[in-house]
């Protein structure tokens, strides 16, 4: 049996979840007028409603004696201070030190990284400056106006989503386009749109081996040169940020266009780093560099802050409540902005990927959940289809509403309107409606009173339902960065309640070998099948595709 799970504090909880199973949020508001003002946080240009949550105060301190149990605080200093928090790995974490404004050295293994972090965002700067005023030009002396940013996972994720959330931000000299897929169709329909004489790829891999995105810079560089360019102009219109400065040089690209990555950065946390030259280009470099004082100031928030006034801490413990306590598998995200509709799926990459894990220390099997599965959607859209499940559905799904009380360049009905929608999902997930209610709904409406009872049944909501609500004076990239770093840090403070590993991902190895194994039995008809059974008829029958 699992160690926490016999912990006083486990049990405390267990206790305090049987004893407020039974009652319901509408009655904690209608007893106390001051219970949102008691249980709402203000930091780093975000407000967090948590009052609409099956807590009480006893609750509460009962989730941060189990943070103070797990002792997230000393977790969290120690991945500030650069130890090796990724065991099975034996690397630093420190994205942090990516933004990190402090002046102050960030060590590793006795070497402070500051001076080479800095140095790569002087590269970036001007780089950006240099495309943007047209000074790097392509090889027949045109300016480079198509971007197109080829990676995979945190790769992509990171910068593509970022990029769309401030589209109000966007520098207007330059289109910048995403490809991620190895499915041919994604790289052919982006580069059939393109002049090869205006177009930069920009390609990033760690290792310049990373499959779906060699392939597609592969079939880039063929484009490039089917199209008029040599193997020597490569230089002008390709650049990675990799560490195998060796096979960048080999592919073509010019030693000063290669930017560099660091082992002590994970894949969903990159936008930090040179992966982010992407957001950057679409954004200008001023607007990049907001986005990193953002995160800066929500690491000091969540460094400084005591727990109780602690945003990732308290979203963190919210989270461990509903997963380990009522059995929530799923939490949804819900974005009222259409620009940030992407967030759910960066922070599904980031949440999923890093506590989606079964062994705790060195090798415990654990007995308890962890990494919810997270999904959603942007505001109203999700009214009108799934909103239905959280409403009456018999399943348990928190949810996080997000909404900019400010929209650059919207005029003020259709923002009106949206927030009437954010608040009002909150307040009928909370409050629901009693049959009572919507028996009295239907007086006047010439039913029978059999109908009209079975029908007030199913307009029927049990309510109880939780909910957080962000909000923000408006998305700019500042905010942005705070947010992002927000979830970042609450899925840490998850990971080490739970004692995972969140920064491995042995299961996505595990898929990209035998990925690649499976690609050399296809293309290589000589390679014997001596897989499963099932595995074996389906690369067959893919083998017999193509002879055809």
């Amino acid at each position: 049996m699992n160690s926490l799970t016999q912990s006083p504090s486990w049990k405390t909880l267990q206790s305090l979840a049987a004893e407020i199973s039974g009652q319901h949020m509408r009655n904690w508001f209608e007893q106390d007028p001051k219970r949102a003002d008691k249980f709402s946080i203000d930091a780093c240009g975000i407000s967090l409603d948590y009052s609409k949550n099956l807590i009480n105060q006893q609750v509460m301190e009962g989730l941060l004696a189990l943070a103070d149990q797990q002792q997230v605080a000393t977790k969290r200093d120690a991945m500030f201070a650069g130890e090796i928090i990724n065991h099975t790995e034996e690397r630093a974490v420190l994205h942090t030190a990516l933004r990190n404004f402090s002046g102050k050295p960030v060590m590793v293994e006795g070497v402070n990284v500051m001076p080479e972090v800095l140095a790569t965002q002087d590269k970036m700067r001007d780089f950006v400056e240099r495309i943007h005023a047209g000074v790097h030009k392509g090889y027949t002396g045109k300016a480079l106006t198509e971007i197109v940013c080829i990676g995979i996972g945190g790769s992509f994720l990171g910068p593509k989503i970022m990029s769309e959330a401030l589209k109000p931000y966007w520098h207007q000299g330059v289109n910048v386009h995403f490809v991620a897929n190895v499915d041919g169709c994604h790289i052919h329909d982006v580069l059939a749109k393109l002049n090869h004489e205006q177009t930069l790829v920009v390609m990033s891999s760690k290792s310049f081996t990373t499959q779906e995105t060699l392939q597609n810079t592969l079939t880039a560089k063929d484009w490039f040169l089917k199209a008029g360019g040599t193997q020597q102009d490569i230089a002008s219109h390709f650049i990675c940020v990799s560490s195998n400065i060796k096979a960048a040089t080999e592919f073509g690209i010019a030693e000063e266009n290669i930017f560099p990555m660091w082992d002590w950065v994970g894949g969903r946390y990159s936008l930090w780093s040179a992966i982010g030259l992407p957001i950057a280009l679409r954004l200008g470099y001023e607007n990049y560099r907001a986005l990193l004082e953002g995160a800066y100031e929500m690491d000091c928030h969540f460094q400084q802050a005591p727990a109780e006034q602690n945003l990732p801490i308290i979203m963190a413990l919210l989270g461990v409540w509903y997963t380990n306590f009522f059995g929530a598998q799923s939490h949804v995200l819900l974005p009222y902005y259409h620009y940030l509709r992407g967030f759910p799926a960066y922070v599904q990459q980031l949440d999923m990927e890093s506590n989606g894990k079964c062994i705790a220390g060195d090798k415990e099997q654990i007995d308890y959940a962890t990494g919810p599965v997270i999904w959603g959607s942007e505001g109203t859209n999700g009214q009108h289809s799934f909103h239905q499940l959280i409403h009456q559905g018999k399943v348990l799904i928190p949810a996080d509403f997000m909404l900019p009380l400010r929209v650059p360049n919207q005029d003020d009905t259709h923002h009106a309107m949206l927030a009437s929608n954010c608040f009002g999902q909150t307040q009928a997930l909370m409050q629901g409606k009693t049959f009572e209610e919507a028996y009295a709904d239907l007086d006047g409406q010439g039913l029978s009173d059999d109908k009209r009872q079975s029908l007030a049944h199913h307009k029927t909501m049990p309510g109880n339902k939780p909910s957080n609500t962000l909000l923000f004076e408006q998305l700019d990239p500042k905010t942005l960065g705070a947010l992002v770093a927000l979830y970042e840090h609450k899925v840490f403070v998850q990971g080490a309640i739970w004692g995972v590993n969140s920064f491995d991902q042995w299961g996505v190895e595990l898929g990209k070998v035998l990925g690649n194994q499976v690609l050399d039995k296809i293309q290589n008809t000589t390679e014997p099948l001596d897989s499963d059974a099932s595995t074996n008829a389906l690369i067959q029958r893919f083998r017999q595709a193509l002879e055809k």
